[in-house]
């Protein structure tokens, strides 16, 4: 049960994972802004040059509601993706600092020669610049 219980952590975890997560979350809270662009302000402004277009009692109800854009609700779907995307950020943040691993520090591949202070292989048995043994 152990084995997998770690398993599903590694993939719940796993970077391509969050990563896709994110974009769908991402995507419904744009798709929201999208439709209210559609339904608040695209739709009633057809309607409107719809209704200057044909004249008539359709065109003075168009003129009626050409002043009632649903602003507040295109406004509550941008700041709602605002906060998605910023409770996103914090949580991926968290994520990220508690996933972190340390790495361990490269074996140095040179060292310094005594003698002449130039920088050369760690292996070396005689420096290549003052010929001395190291």
């Amino acid at each position: 049960m152990k084995g997998f219980l770690k398993e599903f952590k590694d993939f719940a975890i796993k970077g391509n994972m969050i990563d896709m997560s994110v974009g769908i979350v991402i995507g419904g809270a744009f798709n929201a802004i999208i439709t209210n662009i559609v339904d608040c302000i695209i739709t009633p402004l057809i309607n409107y040059l719809i209704g200057l277009l044909t004249g008539g009692a359709d065109a003075a109800q168009a003129v009626g509601k050409i002043g009632i854009f649903d602003i507040g609700t295109l406004v509550g779907a941008v700041i709602n993706f605002v906060i998605t995307a910023f409770v996103l950020f914090m949580i991926i943040k968290a994520i990220n600092k508690f996933h972190k691993k340390e790495e361990a520090p490269a074996a140095p591949t040179t060292k310094v020669c005594p003698y002449c202070k130039s920088e050369i292989h760690i292996d070396a048995t005689k420096c290549p610049y003052c010929q001395s043994e190291v």
